[in-house]
């Protein structure tokens, strides 16, 4: 049994509203675990999952594309073109797919050495994004984000008894928080953050797309701003993060929280994936 006294991850479950959100994140992905397609075809929802949340990571560095047109360009091995045909969107695109399709190669190094898999992480997500060859997987030259990212490296490597929801959420508030390295810092978190739930157990064949989630919940809130649609309780993804950051406690829960609605609806996502395949057969 864990130490609750040295278990600092732990504790956050206590938070309010956390134990709930996180109960229904692992109902809505136990559901989709269910699913009679991921007996026979799980490669196929991994695959498709993987790319729909990659075009939603991509989405929230704002590097926009439908997901159809994605899906045809890698079809015909076309490059990655955004809508935008601006040269920086569609390479985050194209960084964010080839990151996502080579998770499970990093996975094994994150759960020996999570410090090794960031920096492989940060080569994937910023190479051809203008950054120095020298500084692709190197965290930024800051005694503070040496400090903090040795931190977190310690505290995926020590047990606990939270869960893979709320270690998920801590690992990707943090790496945002402190952008560790110089550039595309979304996409190694959220990355990093999917990582968690397939090593801990939550989603062993990454057949969710959490991604999906926060970008629904990012653009439900702007609607909401802009006075389109109802009211959401939470704010957009900047927003919420901001609240890790800086809101204390209750900043950590309602980004907590946040992180687990995200993760049931990359589990409907997921469902939807199922469902589709299912109906082509």
């Amino acid at each position: 049994m864990t130490d609750p006294s040295s278990d600092p991850l732990g504790a956050l479950l206590d938070l309010p509203g956390v134990a709930d959100a996180v109960a229904a994140a692992r109902a809505a992905v136990d559901g989709l675990l269910g699913h009679r397609v991921l007996r026979r075809r799980s490669a196929e929802v991994t695959a498709e999952s993987a790319l729909r949340g990659a075009r939603a990571s991509a989405d929230l560095e704002g590097a926009g594309m439908e997901l159809e047109r994605l899906r045809g360009q890698l079809m015909h091995g076309q490059a990655v073109t955004a809508a935008s045909k601006d040269p920086r969107q569609s390479q985050l695109v194209a960084n964010a797919v080839r990151l996502h399709a080579d998770l499970g190669a990093v996975l094994p190094a994150f759960r020996s050495s999570p410090r090794q898999a960031l920096a492989r992480l940060h080569v994937l997500a910023a190479a051809d994004l203008g950054v120095e060859p020298d500084e692709l997987g190197r965290p930024r030259p800051s005694a503070e984000v040496a400090a903090r990212l040795d931190g977190l490296c310690s505290l995926l490597l020590a047990p606990t008894a939270a869960p893979a929801v709320v270690v998920a959420g801590v690992v990707h508030g943090e790496l945002l928080a402190l952008r560790a390295f110089g550039t595309a810092n979304g996409l190694v978190a959220r990355a990093a953050a999917r990582l968690v739930l397939v090593e801990r157990g939550l989603d062993p064949k990454a057949v969710s797309a959490p991604e999906v989630g926060f970008a629904e919940l990012d653009a439900a809130a702007r609607r909401a701003a802009h006075g389109h649609g109802n009211p959401v309780e939470h704010g957009t993804y900047e927003e919420m993060v901001e609240h890790y950051v800086s809101g204390g406690p209750e900043g950590v829960a309602r980004w907590l929280v946040h992180c687990a609605e995200a993760v049931a609806l990359g589990a409907r996502e997921g469902l939807a994936v199922c469902e589709a395949i299912l109906r082509a057969s």
